[in-house]
């Protein structure tokens, strides 16, 4: 299938992944009274790219870096990570017969697991919120469901087997590689899904005219472009030196959702 249309069908709501059951916080800024109409859903929107946008597109295109055929792809992201400088990820030696020990040689999966099991432990680190992290850790499950019955020839299991199962980023980083994007696409996909939910369920929450709001999105489709531009620049640093844009208010909103009875969305 073509790349462009691969594109498509990765940034499309109805992908089966269950973004549509999430608000991204909106549904708690809308009862907090910080969302209201067009105009705050607008803010709310550009805040989201700037903080989460950010940090989500520049996991997953460092992710699908890692998972980039052939040993190059993962080699390259983890000189990028610095793993495997002080020997801790590479193969052991084998020695010659009657000569000395050959070099240890990087064996790619093994490079490749360093590499997202740092960019695990960095996200979570960067997910002040535990609501967030389970939020992530679920979609994150439910993207690698959906990217396993699609490209079952794709190797998933380098993902860390982390408690909840891996980070949403990441596993699209890997199910982006699956699809053919090249690691830029896969940041543009990551920054629009940033908007995309909570706008969608602004519709439902406010009641507001879905035109209106898909205009909305088209005037932040600059600032899209923008936010995977400086997660494509970003993604080549060692995961410690990622993107950390936080929005505290959005932490304490997450908390307070997850406590909700009653409630329209997961989050």
């Amino acid at each position: 299938m073509a790349t462009s249309t691969m594109l498509l069908l990765l940034a499309d709501g109805r992908f089966p992944a269950g973004a549509h059951a999430h608000s991204a916080g909106l549904e708690a800024a809308v009862a907090a009274g910080r969302v209201t109409d067009l105009t705050t859903l607008g803010e709310y929107l550009r805040g989201r790219l700037a903080t989460a946008g950010l940090v989500a597109a520049a996991f997953a295109e460092a992710a699908c870096r890692a998972a980039a055929p052939g040993p190059a792809g993962a080699a390259a992201a983890c000189r990028a990570a610095g793993a495997g400088s002080a020997g801790q990820v590479r193969s052991p030696s084998v020695p010659d017969r009657g000569g000395p020990p050959s070099s240890p040689e990087p064996d790619e999966a093994v490079l490749r697991r360093a590499v997202l099991a740092r960019l695990d432990a960095e996200l979570d680190a960067r997910t002040a919120s535990p609501a967030q992290r389970a939020v992530s850790r679920r979609q994150g499950r439910a993207l690698l469901r959906a990217g396993r019955q699609i490209w079952p020839e794709a190797t998933f299991d380098d993902l860390p087997a982390a408690p909840g199962g891996p980070h949403q980023p990441l596993v699209l980083g890997l199910v982006g590689a699956a699809a053919g994007l090249d690691p830029g696409q896969v940041a543009t996909v990551a920054a629009h899904a940033t908007v995309t939910g909570p706008a969608s369920a602004a519709v439902r929450l406010l009641g507001l005219d879905p035109y209106q709001v898909q205009a909305l999105l088209v005037r932040l489709a600059d600032a899209c472009d923008v936010t995977a531009a400086r997660a494509a620049r970003a993604a080549g640093e060692p995961p410690e030196r990622l993107p950390a844009a936080t929005a505290p208010l959005a932490d304490i909103h997450a908390e307070a959702h997850a406590t909700w009875e009653v409630r329209l969305f997961a989050s």
